[in-house]
């Protein structure tokens, strides 16, 4: 992972796996800005928000593995050591120690009473990729999501990798940035405002891509791609779905989840991660909590297998979520017929 730091502020500094961060308060930009206009890249954007902020403020530095020479194993930090030099793009060794994020960026802020502040955002590829078998290829945001002292934030489009990425820097809390490196490459409209240097989105603010009436899909990464196709699949059948990018696993949108599920009657929720204390089940409780007098069918979820990513390429696809699983899914929540061999 990738992580990007600020230097101290208050106490903490930067010395964890691949960091960055900065010194300025966020100032988040509370208004949706609409797609459209120029294409760009996920990998783009994300190196253009980096760029950005490291000329807006000098105390951002990035350290790593292979951030600096090499430019990033995914290039997301392409063209950064020779604009910045050594002192503000570091190469690090390899570091995996997940102690570093959950007892001590997670935790000092509240274990000094607020004396010392941890401004730095943890980031590199998350889920699944392909081929890469059971080590390489998982989700950890339930894992992040559920350790108080973080935020976890999760883009989709790469209007969503810059905008998050800026307000994940300038933040003064620890944040973990998860990426799906299978997004990388891919272009998304952009409009004119995103590609502004003062962009920015807010933290803990679900984004609705798609409106609907007869259900309602959360999803978050490259799920989110996935939930829109199943909704103009769906919409053939008659079944207008409502898709919800939660952006952010830590806060949780709950809000925007409970005010859609009010509007539908109906969820599914869609995650590659595994389907035990997942993050499809605390937005279950959370809907059962705020909204079950509302629901008209059973919550559906939608998950990856409960195993080990499988290396071969055919059982990779049968342990992770596929557009026709959500299809069925909706179809199931909707009372509409499956086929018996479909939802086994």
């Amino acid at each position: 992972m990738l992580g990007i730091v600020r230097r101290n502020v208050g106490g903490a500094g930067g010395l964890y796996s691949q960091g960055f961060g900065r010194l300025r308060p966020v100032a988040s930009a509370i208004r949706n800005y609409s797609s459209g206009g120029k294409e760009m890249t996920v990998r783009d954007a994300l190196n253009s928000a980096l760029d950005e902020e490291m000329a807006a403020d000098p105390n951002v530095f990035v350290m790593g593995e292979e951030v600096g020479e090499y430019q990033g194993a995914y290039k997301i930090t392409k063209g950064l050591l020779d604009k910045y030099g050594p002192e503000r793009v570091l190469d690090t060794p390899i570091t995996e120690a997940i102690d570093h994020v959950i007892n001590s960026a997670a935790k000092s802020n509240y274990m000094s009473a607020g004396q010392i502040n941890v401004p730095i955002v943890f980031r590199g590829p998350n889920g699944p990729a392909a081929g890469v078998g059971a080590q390489h290829s998982q989700c950890y945001g339930a894992w992040y999501g559920s350790v108080p002292g973080l935020k976890v934030l999760v883009p989709y489009s790469s209007e969503d990798a810059r905008g998050l990425l800026k307000a994940a820097i300038r933040d003064p809390d620890p944040v973990v940035f998860l990426e799906n490196e299978l997004l990388y490459g891919e272009s998304f409209p952009v409009s004119a405002e995103a590609l502004d240097s003062s962009f920015c989105l807010p933290i803990g603010k679900a984004k609705i891509e798609r409106e609907g009436k007869d259900i309602t899909i959360t999803a978050f990464s490259k799920m989110v791609g996935y939930a829109l196709k199943a909704a103009e699949i769906l919409e053939k059948d008659g079944i207008n779905a409502e898709v919800i990018n939660l952006r952010s696993i830590r806060p949780l949108d709950r809000a925007t989840i409970n005010a859609s599920v009010r509007k539908t009657n109906r969820l599914v929720t869609v995650e590659e991660g595994f389907p035990q204390h997942g993050i499809g089940a605390e937005i279950c409780a959370s809907v059962i909590e705020d909204s079950f007098g509302y629901l008209d069918a059973p919550v559906e979820r939608v998950a990856g297998a409960d195993v080990p990513t499988p290396y071969a390429a055919n059982l990779e696809r049968m342990a992770f979520p596929q557009i026709e699983d959500i299809v069925r899914a909706a179809k199931r929540a909707c009372y509409r017929s499956v086929p018996m061999a479909a939802s086994a």
